[in-house]
């Protein structure tokens, strides 16, 4: 019986890319910026986990191991970026909602609303 042996744990299918932790956190900053617009450098950290994530498979083919190594590690970093800003931006509007009240949080989140038409029509 033959065994086969476990690939080193640097071996290049090993090196992970995060590239759809990197889309799903930059869709998910986009869609709460739209809605209480405290994520936009989430959408721009998000941003460069994608160019990041991209570059791993890339550097994989062309055989720089070590390069995909580095943009894996960076991928994850600003993946993690990405998401603490997110988690930061709902855990902040949950307790100013609980604080204010749903009133005076959907009178503000309207005015945000206004604000922006305004600034986007003149």
């Amino acid at each position: 019986m033959s065994a086969v042996p476990p690939l080193p744990h640097d071996a290049p299918g090993n090196i992970p890319n995060y590239l759809v932790w990197s889309i799903l956190s930059t869709i998910g900053s986009f869609i709460l910026c739209c809605l209480i617009c405290l994520t936009f450098p989430g959408i721009i950290t998000g941003i460069v986990a994608i160019v990041f994530s991209t570059q791993v498979n890339g550097k994989l083919n062309q055989g720089d191991i070590e390069g995909a190594k580095r943009a894996s590690k960076n991928a994850k970093l600003w993946n993690w970026i990405t998401t603490g800003i997110l988690i930061l931006a709902v855990a902040i509007s949950v307790i100013w909602f609980i604080a204010v009240g749903p009133d005076a949080y959907m009178e503000y989140m309207e005015q945000l609303r206004q604000q922006m038409e305004q600034q986007q029509g003149g």
